[in-house]
């Protein structure tokens, strides 16, 4: 039998090899992290394991995609285009009522592009910050992504641009 804190323990170390499978660009570690027909008990002879179990994902700045099948090649695509990527995750806070998690995260993603033309090295590293809010439940082979939803977190605008500072532009000390 589980308990709390067992459930929260488990519950992160799903969190966590998600986020290392997409690290290590392992298509069939991503997959196996995201709940199947099976995993609900649907019988796939009567029903498109696509479209089953509406497991779900927002990528920043994608339109929601569902069903299984449209979720993974959408994590096909990014592995594909992604020369690295790494996630370091901090803020996470994991909730768990019966049989759903709930965790909640920054994503603070350094990814680099395609090396230039002329060199064999990655292009410019470059940092972003992601909240992420990601539904588990548990099955018989463990906690899996029900769903995965992503959003950037806005940077606040420069100083110059603040309504404080306007105002001591127009009354100078």
């Amino acid at each position: 039998m589980s308990t709390p804190d067992t459930d929260v323990e488990q519950v992160e170390a799903a969190n966590a090899a998600f986020y290392e499978a997409l690290e290590q660009g392992d298509f069939d570690g991503v997959s196996a992290l995201w709940l199947t027909p099976a995993d609900l008990g649907v019988d796939e002879t009567y029903h498109d394991p696509a479209d089953v179990g509406v497991v779900s994902c927002v990528h920043p700045g994608w339109p929601v995609l569902t069903g299984r099948g449209e979720v993974l090649r959408s994590y096909a695509l990014i592995m594909a285009s992604t020369d690295y990527i790494q996630f370091f995750l901090t803020d996470v806070h994991v909730s768990v009522t019966g049989d759903t998690a709930l965790v909640n995260c920054t994503e603070n993603i350094l990814s680099g592009g395609p090396a230039p033309e002329d060199g064999e090295e990655l292009g410019p590293l470059v940092g972003q910050l992601v909240v992420a809010t990601n539904v588990f439940r548990r099955t018989s082979d463990g906690w899996k992504l029900w769903s995965h939803h992503a959003s950037p977190v806005l940077t606040e605008s420069d100083e110059a641009d603040s309504p404080e500072d306007s105002e001591s532009d127009e009354n100078p000390s």
